[in-house]
């Protein structure tokens, strides 16, 4: 007997993962880096504007196709919402307007904030969500723990960035002290899982690098809480740094990974470390700092130029937005 050829060619919407939003993060760091970049080197070039515009664009549809996708198939953003490893992804939405809110802080600073106020409560909802999820279950288990549970944090840490710029600090130190309580939990509890039990999936394997991105994040915040960089700042930099070389030391095992959307976990971090640099090279005045963001500011466009590419050409031939991916 034929199948029903709906069972067999089932709607992509019913499959699009709410990690997409991912892409937003990996983009919206490019942007800010490209941004930073333009005024550090005082420079006539309108890169970041362009960046800007697109990334916007682009977040606005996956929010428009999820929106879709929650009325047309509630029961698997359910699933999705409450599986052990997807779950950590679903805050990427609310980190993506925590970004755009840095990104529009000097050339839309009222829109900056409208975008902060939406995204500042909503991630703490999911951050809360996800921690209520952690202390009270029955499905989780030591393969389940990976990097990527690292992205509700690394959303805390980012919300006092646009948080001082509109003048709301007290908020601002809320959100960066759960950001930094979490993480060295996490770092510890993830590093358990990584030497004492089986290696990650590989389709998980791309997530290591979110390792660089609290400290880096967690700098820039700093600087922006005390307004400037002292002995904890030099510290948070560093750590950013050592994970950036350790991982980019691995290169070997990175390239032979088969392509999934999870290798937009490449690029945030990278855009993080970046951004940072900038701001170290800013804050003391040391041209060593300007090098490193240059070299990893064109790095980073690379990375993601690839990573549009091969996400482009994956969609195409229907390898994302399917069964089991």
């Amino acid at each position: 007997m034929s199948q029903n050829p709906v069972e067999q060619n089932p709607p992509r919407l019913k499959y699009f993962p709410v990690s997409w939003f991912s892409t937003v993060m990996g983009l919206s760091g490019l942007s800010i880096a490209w941004n930073r970049a333009e005024h550090f080197l005082d420079s006539g070039f309108c890169i970041s504007s362009v960046l800007l515009a697109l990334t916007s664009i682009w977040f606005f549809l996956l929010l428009f196709i999820y929106a879709r996708k929650i009325i047309n198939y509630p029961e698997d953003v359910l699933a999705e919402v409450t599986h052990p490893v997807k779950q950590a992804f679903v805050p990427t939405l609310s980190i993506s307007l925590i970004l755009l809110s840095i990104a529009f802080m000097q050339t839309a600073p009222e829109f900056s904030y409208w975008l902060w106020v939406i995204g500042a409560p909503l991630h703490l909802g999911l951050t809360f969500y996800v921690l209520s999820s952690w202390m009270h279950h029955d499905k989780y288990e030591i393969a389940h723990l990976n990097p990527a549970w690292f992205i509700p944090v690394v959303g805390n840490i980012l919300i006092p960035i646009p948080g001082m710029q509109h003048g709301i600090p007290e908020i601002s130190w809320f959100f960066f002290s759960l950001g930094l309580f979490f993480w060295p939990v996490l770092t510890a509890s993830i590093f358990y899982r990584l030497i004492f039990h089986t290696a990650l999936p590989e389709r998980l394997m791309p997530t290591l690098f979110i390792f660089i991105a609290p400290p880096a994040v967690g700098f820039v915040s700093w600087v922006n809480l005390t307004g400037g960089v002292d002995a904890f700042g030099r510290i948070l930099y560093s750590i950013a740094m050592v994970f950036t070389l350790l991982l980019l030391c691995q290169f070997h095992h990175f390239r032979r990974i088969q392509f999934f959307l999870s290798w937009w976990a490449y690029s945030f971090p990278l855009a993080a470390m970046t951004i940072a640099s900038f701001l170290m090279a800013k804050t003391t005045g040391q041209g060593m700092f300007l090098w490193i963001g240059g070299g990893l500011l064109a790095l980073l466009s690379a990375l993601v130029f690839m990573l549009i590419w091969r996400t482009t050409g994956a969609v195409l031939r229907r390898e994302i937005c399917v069964p089991g991916h």
